[in-house]
């Protein structure tokens, strides 16, 4: 058994052209897992990633700030203690609102496989 304190893990900017900003940076919080990536990403103000999918199921859990969540056909407002169920293949993206930071821990099969959809 490992316990990660979210409050201790370092915090790397998480670069990737995916994002329409440079300021989100990201917390591996399981590093030993074989099976799930799980990691806390904390977006600035207003960055959010464009519209992707992921070969695997993908969870987020909302931990701060005020986001969004959006799919080809839905946008929801989303904020702390949320969780958010995405399915493998299913069009979305998710960030900070406009005038808010936002963190979200997301779960996710290891070398899970994302496809960038939107330029």
């Amino acid at each position: 058994m490992k316990v990660v304190s979210i409050h201790k893990a370092a915090a790397e900017p998480f670069v990737h052209s995916v994002f329409t900003g440079p300021d989100v940076t990201r917390q591996d919080l399981a590093p030993d897992s074989s099976e799930f990536a799980v990691n806390m990403v904390n977006f600035g103000k207003g960055v959010r990633n464009k519209f992707h999918a992921h070969d695997s199921d993908q969870i987020l859990i909302v931990t701060a700030g005020k986001g969004i969540v959006a799919t080809e056909s839905e946008e929801r407002a989303v904020s702390e203690g949320e969780v958010i169920f995405i399915p493998a293949g299913e069009t979305h993206w998710h960030g900070a609102a406009k005038d808010a930071e936002f963190s979200q821990i997301y779960i996710q099969r290891k070398n899970s496989v994302l496809t960038q959809i939107e330029d």
